[in-house]
Parts: structure tokens; C-alpha cells; sequence
């Protein structure tokens, strides 16, 4: 069974930022679109960016130029590079894997008929990522 494992959350001042990595420990990621989803307190889950087996990506519009994801095959590592933080930015972020087919990850806009389907189905425990003063 596939177990994605985030890391890298931590507590950042305003203005910061941090990396996120996502793998999967003992399991090839090398066929799967990976994406990250954040959940704020008191809000539903929403997707962030995503990015293909041919290292395709899309974001949403609001992350646009201030986050960037990208992949490692040799590390077997998804990341998530998160610049200029502000405290709208603090939420449990996951990482999450598809099967990669033409569908998914279409960018580079990260549709949200893509990003709130079901085929999402191996999903991380998540990394708090904290943005305060």
C-alpha cells in the first residue's frame, strides 16, 4: 500500500519561507501525479499545486509565483518551496498521489474538477506549516 510521508512543516515568521518534501518510503512515485492540498482551521481542504510523471505542473491561481513545486526521481521526493509566507498560509499541508494520466494535472491552472476528485487516493498523515510573528 502506498504511504506518502510529509515532512518539513515547522513555524515561520511573516515574510519566510520553507520547503515541504513529500516521499514515499519503499515505493516508486515515478508514475504518479503528486499533489499538495492545504486545510486552514475552520476551512475545507483545498489544492495548491501539482505535478506529473513528465514533471508537468499546475498551480491555483492565489499560489502563483509564490509557490512552486517540483520533483526528484533519484530522491524519490516531491517538494513544495513556499516563499513570502503570511499567516493566511498556516494550515496542515498534504501531500497526495494519482495514478498520472492525461486528465490529471492539466496546467497551468490546477482545475478544481481535478484537484476535488476522488482519484486522489493516497493521501499523507500532513506537516503543520505555522506563519506568525
Amino acid at each position: 500500500q502506498l504511504q506518502l510521508v510529509e515532512s518539513g512543516g515547522g513555524l515561520v515568521q511573516p515574510g519566510g519561507s520553507l520547503t515541504l518534501s513529500c516521499t514515499a518510503p519503499g515505493y516508486n512515485l515515478d508514475y504518479y501525479a503528486i499533489g499538495w492540498f492545504r486545510q486552514a482551521p475552520g476551512k475545507g481542504r483545498e489544492g495548491i499545486s501539482c505535478i506529473t510523471r513528465t514533471g508537468g505542473t499546475a498551480s491555483v491561481d492565489p499560489v502563483k509565483g509564490q509557490f512552486t513545486i517540483s520533483r526528484d526521481f533519484a530522491k524519490n521526493t516531491i517538494y513544495l518551496q513556499m516563499n513570502n509566507l503570511t499567516p493566511g498560509d498556516t494550515a496542515l499541508y498534504y501531500c497526495a498521489a494519482r495514478p498520472s494520466t492525461v486528465l490529471a494535472c492539466t496546467g497551468p491552472t490546477w482545475k478544481r474538477e481535478d484537484y476535488e476528485s476522488d482519484y486522489w487516493g493516497y493521501w499523507g498523515q500532513g506537516t503543520q506549516v505555522t506563519v506568525s510573528s
